[in-house]
């Protein structure tokens, strides 16, 4: 019983072994391929359960997005300082086939990652050769331009993968190079402070003359209304006085008379030799001889 029970057992459990290593299941976050002693064989699986021959082998290739950094790589300007260069580089996998057969070793993803590097760097230096520091760090995304950018793009689709982007993350100069650009930036500062320099004196030259020239007008134009008002309030006194001695003759003498004692007499010191009898004093005189 036991005997006729052996053999259609073993032959189950052979069944079983044949068809767990005939059938597999591809996930959604996953590119699957069939290799026949290491040759990539054709085929595109869709998520689900799918059949192999037993001596056929299974590679799973990752479906999300992959990002690679690329730090301190070395480049060189136009005037050949050297630069120290972090990049990050973000890709997926789009043909499974043609990114297995650009791997070399065992590591897939590590060897495509090589050779989108190589590109990169090849073209970055062509680029940055041509550019000083300057233009480097000013120009969109580190200098990666959109022609470079498409020039990576087709060298990802023949590694089987779709670049999605390439950004340049920190430049950093050499210290020969840095010291190189402190130099530069000290001469220039230094020119422009000279240059400021003159043209705060040549300002404050032209503000000078401007302020002397404008003090003379308004002095020139006070003298000119000062005597202006001088001679209409000489013309107005005198017409005041003329009218005053018209009307009253007597009066006018007498008080041009005070006038002149008050600016003759009374100052110490002064000498006046004069005949008492004279004109001058005969508002000094008693009323008597009057």
């Amino acid at each position: 019983m036991n005997e006729r029970l052996l053999a259609p057992g073993s032959a189950l459990v052979a069944l079983l072994v044949v068809a767990g290593l005939s059938v597999f299941v591809v996930s959604e976050q996953e590119f699957a391929v069939r290799t026949r002693f290491g040759q990539v064989q054709p085929g595109d699986y869709a998520p689900g359960l799918h059949w192999c021959w037993p001596f056929e082998r299974i590679e799973r290739i990752d479906r999300r997005v992959v990002v690679e950094r690329l730090q301190a790589e070395p480049f060189l300007d136009s005037a050949q300082h050297g630069l120290s260069v972090d990049i990050d580089l973000s890709w997926r996998v789009r043909d499974a086939g043609a990114y297995l057969r650009a791997g070399a070793g065992p590591d897939v993803e590590a060897d495509v990652a090589m050779l989108l590097a190589g590109k990169l760097r090849s073209e970055l230096k062509a680029s940055y050769a041509q550019l000083s520091l300057a233009q480097i760090v000013a120009a969109p995304r580190g200098g990666v331009s959109d022609a470079l950018s498409a020039r990576l793009r087709r060298a990802a689709s023949d590694l089987g993968i779709t670049l999605l982007d390439v950004r340049v993350k920190r430049i950093d100069p050499s210290d020969d190079g840095a010291t190189a650009i402190y130099a530069r930036m000290q001469s220039a500062y230094t020119t422009q402070a000279r240059q400021v320099r003159a043209a705060g004196a040549a300002e404050g030259d032209r503000l000078r003359a401007e302020a002397e020239r404008n003090r003379n007008e308004i002095v020139n134009a006070a003298d000119r209304d000062a005597q202006r008002l001088r001679g209409e309030g000489d013309a107005q006194a005198a017409a005041i006085h003329a009218r005053a001695y018209g009307s009253n003759p007597e009066f006018a003498a007498f008080y041009r008379s005070l006038q002149a004692y008050r600016n003759v007499l009374g100052h110490e010191g002064d000498i006046l030799v004069i005949q008492p009898d004279g004109e001058f004093y005969q508002y000094l005189h008693s009323p008597a001889r009057h």
